[in-house]
């Protein structure tokens, strides 16, 4: 009989071993490094008291790991349920796990002053299992996230700055607050996106182990915010790779190359860093014709991940 009990910060390593299975068993390689564990589990975000869940078997091997998470103070929640391959061949530990996310997902979202929740789950294309399982309990597509990469073989000549145009890095409160802004602004009509305030999107961010405040670049136009892009050290440890968490224009200063600056700068910036490469998600469905900027700067497709969604 499986029992369940509450994660903790020790148990990423365990966690870590889980994700791993069902990453070989999915992909054929280990997509999730350690660290991505740990920071989700340092997450402000999720109470791990309330919103996640382990389970053993017997042997104390462990088996499931599932998790709801509220998207600052709206109605969307993240949620996953994952389970061991071969460990729960009745099914019974998958749907107790679904049956119980679900139900704190509308809980999280009465919390805040909501009539029901939004529940998102992302899932790899090539995980047909899961897929069918969100299925099965009344997700259906909502968006796909395409994972695209680029390759750099030495340094990199970095773009030619737009007219008017000053850079400012992150490490100054008064750019984060810049930054924040304009990723508010910049990505309000984005699926899946909730606004959140300056305190929760900075303390988020502090929690994360790969954050690195030298990497946030907003640019200013005539000395007014328009761009940023945010980098982080992701897919550093497993890839060797930088990675661009963020990049939004404000709508005003859309058409003027601003997008492809701060790519192309971002590109040169882990190029210098000695990284292997530089890695992004963009939303297919993006509102902005980010996925064909992305392609046209020389990224490749490596991966999609699936966005499933319903309502509870």
């Amino acid at each position: 009989m499986e029992s369940i009990r509450r994660p903790r910060a020790e148990d990423a390593a365990a966690i870590h071993d889980l994700v791993t299975a069902t990453d070989l068993d999915v992909l054929g390689t280990v997509d999730t490094p350690l660290d991505d564990i740990a920071d989700q589990l340092a997450d402000p975000a999720l109470d791990l008291d309330r919103d996640a869940w382990l389970s053993h078997d017997d042997d104390g091997r462990l088996i499931g790991w599932a998790w709801a998470c509220r998207n600052g103070d709206s109605d969307l929640v993240d949620v996953d349920v994952l389970v061991r391959p071969g460990a729960d061949p009745s099914g019974d530990l998958t749907g107790e796990l679904w049956r119980t996310v679900l139900d704190r997902a509308g809980e999280l979202a009465r919390e805040r002053g909501h009539d029901g929740a939004t529940v998102d789950i992302g899932l790899y294309r090539a995980d047909e299992v899961r897929q069918a399982v969100a299925r099965e309990h009344g997700f259906e597509p909502g968006t796909s996230y395409h994972r695209l990469r680029i390759d750099h073989d030495g340094p990199l000549d970095p773009p030619a700055p737009p007219p008017g145009l000053t850079l400012h890095t992150g490490e100054t409160g008064d750019v984060r607050r810049e930054a924040h802004r304009i990723h508010q602004e910049g990505f309000a009509e984005h699926f899946g996106f909730a606004p959140v305030g300056y305190d929760q999107w900075h303390e988020r961010k502090q929690a994360q182990s790969t954050t690195d405040w030298s990497q946030l670049t907003v640019a200013r136009i005539d000395g007014r915010p328009a761009a940023l892009v945010i980098g982080n050290d992701q897919f550093v440890p497993d890839e060797g790779c930088g990675y661009v968490d963020t990049l939004a224009v404000l709508p005003a200063f859309r058409g003027r190359g601003l997008g492809r600056f701060l790519l192309l700068h971002a590109f040169a910036a882990d190029a210098a860093r000695g990284r292997k490469g530089t890695i992004l998600h963009v939303d297919s469905n993006n509102t902005t014709p980010a996925l064909g900027l992305y392609l046209s700067a020389g990224m490749r497709l490596i991966l999609v991940i699936d966005i499933w969604r319903r309502r509870v």
